[in-house]
């Protein structure tokens, strides 16, 4: 009678440990760069607001002192909110209509650990929009 052959396992675990390693990376990839991109969302989100706030409050002063009509001078409320943006380190459109100031706002979060699968950055964008009203 010839003695039980054993089998050799050689290389199983490894190709297992390396499967998992991948993916636990790409999953704390995912959890620490979309809350980065969370985190620059909330940073556009609130410059976008700031801003439109900034070029609404850019009235027409002598139509409001001679007729009533709260109007936004459209030249200084663009100039307000980019000046604005621009002391954030952020670029966006600026919008005048009536007496409505939209800033829309787009970045990029570069990432951390995601870049090892081909992700380099996730865009960013927002959008704030403010309104005149009488003083």
């Amino acid at each position: 009678m010839k003695p039980p052959r054993i089998r050799r396992d050689g290389g199983q675990a490894t190709a297992f440990t390396v499967v998992m390693t991948v993916a636990i990376l790409a999953l704390a990839g995912l959890v620490l760069d979309a809350g980065l991109a969370v985190s620059t969302k909330v940073e556009a989100v609130s410059a976008a607001q700031s801003a439109a706030r900034a070029g609404a409050r850019e009235l027409d002063v002598a139509a409001l002192r001679t007729t009533g009509v709260v109007r936004i001078d459209p030249v200084r409320a663009r100039t307000a909110a980019q000046g604005w943006l621009g002391r954030a380190r952020l670029t966006g459109t600026v919008t005048v209509t009536g007496n409505q100031v939209t800033v829309s706002v787009t970045t990029a979060r570069q990432t951390q650990l995601l870049h090892m699968f081909g992700v380099a950055s996730i865009p960013v964008t927002a959008t704030a929009t403010a309104t005149a009203v009488v003083p």
